[in-house]
């Protein structure tokens, strides 16, 4: 389940992002709101948690683009405003649910399984390239009859390759997106090691990832 989270304070948005990963979503982090509409632009979330006050473009400018633009995607706005009329503003404004800085993780988490239960408005599309079927929302992936089990790194991985297919995924662009640390990834084999497990799972099927060299990866049919 692919989360994006828009938080300022550096810190607190490693914090999140690392919790919820362990917790086996898919997080995009960003540090402002100009940053979270490029990637609401480019990715389908099943849920958006912002901070309120983000430097330039604010948490609540952030929830009015997406309605505006018809994202569904539910909003938990993150914040140290804890005054009656500012919850009402910024539900009035698109959010669906409204936390008060400091929080606990785990009340979070349970914010977050409430507001993941409810009926999404419009089903995300499975996404689909040559016999490898892909669904955003059930974290399912299927190559023909095979379901492979994947870890969260490699689901991370495969969305990218998917959503981009046929185009070349950068090796930046991968690291950026699925891990906590950038350098992490880009400065070993770490991500060979991960696209080798993940090229086995998915053998068998009429799609294979291609290596470009000296560029990244793209995911292309047999």
């Amino acid at each position: 389940m692919r989360v994006l989270v828009a938080e300022d304070d550096s810190g607190l948005c490693d914090v999140l992002a690392r919790g919820l990963r362990e917790h086996d979503y898919v997080v995009d982090a960003v540090r402002d709101g100009e940053d979270a509409v490029k990637y609401l632009r480019s990715y389908d979330y099943e849920l958006v948690i912002l901070d309120w006050r983000m430097p330039g473009m604010s948490g609540l400018d952030v929830v009015r683009w997406m309605r505006r633009h018809n994202q569904p995607a539910p909003v938990l706005m993150l914040t140290a405003r804890d005054a009656h009329a500012d919850r009402v503003t910024g539900l009035d404004q698109g959010a669906d649910d409204y936390l008060v800085k400091p929080f606990d993780f785990a009340e979070l988490l349970a914010r977050m399984r409430a507001l993941l239960r409810r009926p999404p408005a419009v089903k995300q599309p499975e996404l689909a390239v040559g016999d490898l079927r892909f669904d955003p929302a059930t974290r399912e992936v299927r190559v023909g009859r095979h379901q492979p089990v994947l870890t969260a790194t490699e689901f991370g991985i495969l969305e990218l390759l998917v959503r981009k297919s046929p185009a070349v995924v950068p090796r930046r662009s991968i690291a950026v997106n699925v891990w906590d640390d950038e350098a992490d990834a880009m400065g070993s084999n770490t991500i060979d090691v991960h696209l080798a497990r993940l090229r086995a799972k998915l053998a068998g099927g009429m799609i294979r990832i291609e290596t470009v060299r000296g560029i990244g990866y793209r995911l292309v049919e047999r």
